[in-house]
């Protein structure tokens, strides 16, 4: 969002006059839209919905829960980081056409995709239509838009907010996103912008860590695969470095081994990270196994490199048999043949487990952007 914009905020204000003030949180909403039955305006211009707030997230009434969008992982502290976990634990509670099932009825989600997705669009859309919004999508905005004629990203970002409420990317080029944040008057979250980031999917991964391991601080993680080129490891190492006492450990083929900008953060953040070369080794110690695939996609014609380092690192029975019975292999998917089909069978295989936290994750930054932290109705 365009640096005057403000959103993930919500105060309780002290005098308004529409229901007992225990019941209200009231929202600065900045760009105009259709109430819904539940809204009036209060005389100062603050558009006031009537909810229940037992049992509010961590932060205290009153106090505002404040970011622009959702671009990269460095945005995160400890603090917001918990607030968004307690909120997607509330999204995995939402029934079918509960009250809670119609908190964004009347808002317009854009997906713009200029490279492919499975998981990452459709849990998106089926985040804001759980929530009882709309979509407006286009699938390979690449080749199927405006970009295909020339128009440049901020023209088509500044088109595309003319139609919808938040705008989530995908792009090729990494700062795009950043880019689209500039422009827009609304939000935008970050689905992933080439070799870049992708935020969402760390803190997917380290609510699903919380979930499985049941805890953040004190453990140890490996990150496997296309170090070099994958995006999901980058923001992952981000958010992992807000925790104590995590070690890493980077195991990657000599092609693609992890940038000295994300070792050079972990150092300054006093996080202890190690590379090796043996796998098994490291699987014996860690808590947490996070594989990723070699992306032949970055290589561009270097297909030499790319089957050089495809298929070194695979995660099969014989890793399982020295892993820790409490440890779980993670994957941000697609996945080809860095884990074999003989290990899903395995409890400690949370990949898909993983993938749909995806949805709660991003149900709770849709509700966190576009109406606030008040609490919802189950």
């Amino acid at each position: 969002m365009a640096a005057s914009s403000s959103l993930f905020s919500c105060s309780i204000q002290g005098a308004v006059p529409l229901q007992k003030q225990s019941d209200l949180v009231s929202m600065q909403i900045k760009h105009p839209r259709l109430l819904l039955p539940n809204e009036k305006f209060a005389q100062s211009g603050t558009l006031c919905r009537a909810l229940k707030t037992e049992n509010l997230p961590s932060f205290s009434v009153g106090k505002k829960f404040q970011l622009d969008d959702v671009i990269e992982a460095q945005q995160f502290d400890r603090d917001i980081l918990g607030a968004i976990f307690e909120v997607a634990r509330d999204m995995e509670k939402i029934e079918k056409r509960s009250p809670g099932s119609q908190i964004l009825k009347g808002y317009l989600m854009a997906t713009l995709f200029y490279e492919p997705s499975t998981r990452t669009r459709l849990s998106f859309e089926s985040a804001m239509k759980r929530l009882g919004g709309e979509v407006l999508t286009t699938e390979n905005a690449r080749e199927f838009s405006s970009a295909a004629k020339g128009e440049t990203l901020e023209d088509s970002i500044r088109t595309v907010e003319g139609y919808s409420d938040i705008i989530v990317m995908r792009h090729f080029e990494s700062g795009a996103a950043k880019r689209a944040a500039a422009t827009a008057g609304i939000p935008v979250i970050n689905a992933g912008d080439g070799p870049g980031q992708h935020p969402t999917q760390a803190l997917l991964d380290v609510y699903t860590i919380e979930r499985e391991i049941g805890k953040l601080d004190g453990i140890k993680v490996a990150l496997v695969g296309d170090l070099a080129h994958g995006r999901t490891v980058r923001s992952l190492a981000y958010l992992l470095a807000r925790y104590n006492d995590v070690k890493i450990y980077f195991v990657s083929p000599d092609a693609v081994k992890m940038k000295n900008d994300i070792k050079d953060y972990l150092t300054s953040r006093n996080v202890e990270w190690e590379e090796s070369a043996d796998l098994m080794e490291v699987a014996s110690k860690c808590d947490i196994l996070y594989q990723t695939r070699i992306q032949r996609e970055r290589f561009g014609e270097r297909i030499d490199l790319y089957e050089e380092s495809r298929g070194k690192y695979i995660v099969d029975p014989r890793v399982l048999e020295v892993m820790q019975k409490h440890a779980v292999i993670m994957h941000p998917l697609p996945r080809l043949d860095e884990i074999t089909v003989d290990v899903d069978g395995d409890p400690r295989a949370a990949y898909f487990r993983q993938a749909k936290n995806g949805l709660y994750i991003r149900m709770a930054l849709l509700k966190l952007l576009l109406v606030g932290k008040g609490l919802v109705v189950l």
